[in-house]
């Protein structure tokens, strides 16, 4: 294994964090160090001596610090391949010296847009010398070792007294310039195609991730898998308790934390199973909302997420300890809450920044991508006949029957805004804000609309007491349990293509039906609706959910 010693560096950063210990390390080693200004100055104040690199260039900084060092003679001693005789014979007839460490950090571009600075500060934090002399140096990794990260200063003092780093070394350390330098490309390419206002779908579309842990396994055991980052949300959430996640566990918590935020500032609670809800609910406190939700399937919630929208406090917390649950997902908690919930040990609780509600989301298939508008159950608009259609109740449109009173429809509203966190088919029942019965991922819609009534009917409060907290709900007698789809609301995430799906809902005594509408057969629909005596609005928008 061997080693090129280090005897000359080039160090200029932007971020001076641990700078003057890599200089003293550096002096102390008898390396020659070569920078440029408040780098320089720093490692001066540092007792250690350094030339300027005005003084290699002969050339003074200018344009405001733009230029520096953008000259050849810091890139011939950067880029000259040591092992090429004829580069070597090059450097001495132009009387440069090679350099053999770069240290270099970059303007701090994303944490500037990020600030909401002005479109000429952002500019200015575009780097330009940073990038050059760091691709320039991991391009001749061979001859130069390049460090972006204060990190890793441990590791150059370590070379230093090791007598300099090893190819594989530099290797290493040339691959993590180039990643840097690649997210930042894409930091400030995806920020001029939004300073030009280009579409949210634009024709090029870049984003970088980092590792941030390896899982166990993936869905299966025989899978491997690994999370990765690529700014805010679920996969940058504080985890303040409980096992690792798993990737199924990242799977249903992601579905749990969107479904948690779609009923406005209503105090709402998700639980998850297998990406799908077997409950949701509103409630005037966090924990009512909880003890909805859960009444509507507690064989299903054992073993699920539980995602909330408010602190979990000590009554919600007490409230979940008796049930087997693998994850907690909320915006923060209180002491006494997290006190109650340690006792589980192996309980994972998240704490989670507010998810975004806009934005574009994308899905990776075989060769390439797909990507989409965030669906934040805000549309509104018209049709063209000039009647009304969107998410908000005050858009749809009465089709049959008698115009819901204010407490229907508050349920109708919420069933509309649960259905889009359920699989598609989907028709969801719900009751006094939350979900008695749920029909998801089904092929056709009358699956759907009999699981939901099937399910309202055949679990939640009547069986709640009898499930087993240690070792689940399965065989539970389900045979006293009642008929909660009677006088239940029905959203359906699209239109009912046939009046028979809706004729199971009938069937089943449900009072009120909210459906996007727009089949050919929607004269139909609405004539089985209004044979029924049933209140039906119809809302031009669909809410699939895949």
């Amino acid at each position: 294994m061997t080693r090129r010693p280090i005897a000359r560096a080039l160090v200029s950063v932007f971020d001076k964090t641990g700078i003057a210990e890599l200089a003293r390390a550096l002096g102390a080693a008898g390396v020659e160090i070569v920078s440029t200004g408040s780098t320089a100055a720093t490692i001066a104040e540092a007792g250690v001596a350094v030339t300027p690199v005005e003084e290699l260039t002969g050339f003074p900084e200018c344009l405001d610090g733009r230029v520096k060092t953008l000259h050849p003679a810091v890139h011939a001693g950067i880029l000259a391949d040591r092992s090429n005789p004829d580069h070597v014979a090059q450097l001495a007839d132009l009387e440069v010296a090679g350099i053999d460490l770069v240290v270099v950090n970059l303007y701090p571009f994303a944490a500037t847009v990020a600030s909401g600075a002005s479109v000429a500060e952002c500019i200015e934090k575009i780097d330009i010398g940073g990038p050059t002399m760091v691709r320039a140096a991991a391009k001749n990794h061979g001859s130069v070792a390049v460090v972006t990260d204060p990190a890793r200063y441990g590791e150059v003092a370590a070379a230093l007294a090791a007598g300099g780093f090893t190819d594989e070394e530099r290797r290493a350390l040339a691959l993590d310039a180039f990643r840097h330098t690649a997210t930042y490309d894409v930091a400030v390419a995806t920020w001029l195609a939004q300073l030009g206002g280009q579409d949210e779908l634009p024709e090029w579309l870049g984003r970088t991730w980092d590792k941030a842990a390896d899982l166990r396994y993936g869905e299966n055991p025989h899978q491997r898998a690994a999370l990765y980052v690529s700014g805010e949300g679920l996969a940058s959430a504080e985890q303040l308790g409980g096992k690792a996640m798993s990737y199924n566990n990242y799977v249903d918590a992601d579905a749990a934390w969107r479904a948690a935020w779609d009923q406005g500032d209503q105090p709402t609670c998700a639980i998850i199973k297998h990406t799908n809800p077997c409950g949701l609910a509103v409630g005037q406190t966090i924990a009512e909302a909880h003890a909805a939700a859960h009444a509507c399937d507690p064989m299903s919630a054992f073993g699920g997420i539980i995602a909330v929208n408010r602190e979990v406090d000590a009554e919600l917390a007490a409230q979940i300890v008796p049930i087997f649950t693998e994850v907690v997902l909320a915006p923060s908690y209180s002491e006494q809450a997290r006190d109650i919930l340690g006792a589980k040990k192996n309980l994972r609780l998240l704490k989670v920044a507010p998810p975004e509600r806009s934005g574009v989301e994308i899905r990776p298939i075989s060769g390439g991508l797909l990507a989409q508008e965030v669906d934040t159950i805000d549309a509104v608009g018209r049709r063209d006949d000039g009647s009304g259609l969107g998410d908000d109740s005050e858009h749809w449109n009465l089709v049959a029957g008698e115009a819901a009173d204010a407490h229907t429809l508050a349920d109708l509203q919420f069933a509309w805004r649960a259905v889009r966190a359920v699989k598609s088919n989907a028709v969801l029942l719900a009751k006094d804000g939350a979900t008695v019965g749920v029909g998801m991922g089904q092929v056709n819609r009358v699956d759907s609309a009999k699981l939901a009534v099937e399910r309202a009917n055949t679990l939640g409060v009547a069986v709640a007491s009898e499930v087993d907290s240690a070792g689940g709900a399965e065989g539970v007698d389900t045979s006293g349990a009642p008929e909660r789809a009677r006088g239940a609301v029905a959203a359906s995430d699209a239109f009912f293509p046939f009046p028979d799906g809706l004729q199971v809902l009938i069937d089943a005594g449900v009072r009120a039906v909210v459906a996007p509408g727009g089949s050919v057969r929607d004269a139909d629909v609405i004539a089985a609706a209004k044979d029924a005596g049933l209140t039906m609005y119809f809302t031009g928008v669909r809410h699939f959910f895949h």
